[in-house]
């Protein structure tokens, strides 16, 4: 999809801008050919910069970290299954 950036826009002052949003009706359908915002990101025009909100990756999963958060979480339900309260750090009877 190609979008073309207009590059010969005014600047829009506050007042002008808060007068569309009070003006425009909520409740309009979208129409069939509008561009969501997400594809200026696709066409080079950024958003929020890279330092601000870097993309989303995902971490690694290896075998040894799924052990250890699966170890993790199983000493969590165990203690807590057992009626132990770890709030503090050390077990102790929660009563």
């Amino acid at each position: 999809m190609d979008v073309a950036i207009a590059t010969d826009v005014e600047p829009i002052d506050a007042e002008e801008l808060e007068r569309f949003a009070m003006s425009a009706d909520p409740d309009a359908p979208i129409p069939a050919d509008a561009i969501p915002f997400l594809a200026d990101h696709a066409a080079g025009v950024e958003l929020l910069p890279d330092w601000y909100m870097p993309p989303p990756q995902s971490a690694r999963r290896t075998p040894a970290r799924m052990v250890g958060a699966a170890a993790f979480v199983g000493a969590l339900v165990v203690v807590n299954g057992a009626g132990l309260c770890v709030t503090y750090g050390l077990p102790e009877i929660a009563w």
